[in-house]
């Protein structure tokens, strides 16, 4: 399993890579967007994790761009900011399912992965 991990909190993100390394996880961060999409042109991720709010392109916006170019790829969203329900009015439109607050303990992490990788095989 390969992960790419965005998100503007850059310490917070580099250590829970950091952590999913430690649980042989392959995963890789960047600090925005943009630097997500210059990272896809040259890595294939099976899963991407998102924060919700960041400058410039949101986490929402992100998978679309993400999934137009690799439609097969996953998500999952993370936030600080509203309650559950708050995002899946936002992001049901999108197609956003999968969501976890913040802060996100690496147990709940590696949980959604395996939900969120194990749905994508039945799904169509």
């Amino acid at each position: 399993m390969r992960v790419l991990l965005v998100d503007d909190e850059t310490e917070f993100v580099s250590t829970l890579a950091e952590r999913l390394s430690m649980r042989n996880i392959d995963a890789d961060w960047v600090g925005s967007g943009e630097e997500a999409l210059k990272r896809m042109a040259d890595h294939v991720y099976d899963l991407a994790v998102l924060d919700v709010k960041m400058p410039h392109i949101g986490g929402i916006e992100l998978m679309r761009r993400m999934r137009a170019r690799r439609p097969e790829m996953k998500f999952i969203f993370m936030t600080g900011h509203g309650s559950e329900q708050d995002f899946q009015a936002g992001a049901s439109e999108a197609g956003a399912e999968y969501y976890l607050a913040k802060p996100v303990h690496i147990e709940d992490l590696m949980r959604k992965m395996t939900e969120v990788l194990g749905a994508g095989a039945s799904r169509p």
